[in-house]
């Protein structure tokens, strides 16, 4: 439950004022894969919270947000979200500062890549060439740096404050191992 709690709370600070990407995302992805014993657990507690958080700001912004439900771009961040996931099953077992911070760029890169390639193939704006496949990834280059910022700060608290909760309740040592 702990797990748990950390991931929703997390997740719901999607909802605060922040940069374009800021966000938790792939910590939280990266966090599940590294901390819950079941597999499926590992996947589905990030993609629900992501779901909670998702109808929280279409509850809140409306309109254009609440519209993205329908499309493809929705379904490509949820497929990001568990890409991270196996990822963060890297970290079972092995976390330590230096890993965290190599699973969370490497989550960070996934992002990026998956993410500008279905904007190239979805918005028609790119031509269907390598070229227009190009501009969607240069298009997506100010927003990387959020992605890698938001990651590393997110990995950071949720691993950290795990570790530093885990030290004072060594319960959770054993059930997290």
């Amino acid at each position: 439950m702990v797990l748990v709690a950390f991931i929703l709370v997390a997740a719901l600070t999607r909802v605060l004022p922040h940069p374009p990407n800021f966000s938790p995302v792939a910590a939280i992805a990266l966090f599940g894969g590294a901390y819950f014993a079941s597999r499926q657990w590992a996947f589905i507690v990030p993609l629900v919270a992501m779901l909670l958080s998702d109808l929280a700001l279409a509850s809140i912004n409306g309109g254009l947000y609440a519209s993205w439900f329908g499309g493809f771009g929705i379904w490509l961040g949820y497929a990001c979200v568990a890409l991270v996931t196996a990822l963060g099953l890297g970290l079972r077992g092995k976390v330590s500062g230096l890993r965290v911070l190599g699973h969370a760029l490497a989550g960070s890169v996934v992002f990026f890549a998956v993410s500008n390639f279905g904007a190239w193939l979805a918005d028609p704006t790119y031509p269907a060439t390598l070229g227009g496949l190009g501009m969607a990834y240069t298009a997506g280059i100010p927003f990387f740096q959020w992605t890698v910022l938001g990651t590393l700060f997110y990995s950071a608290l949720l691993f950290g404050g795990f570790a530093l909760l885990r030290h004072r309740l060594p319960a959770l040592r054993a059930q997290t191992a």
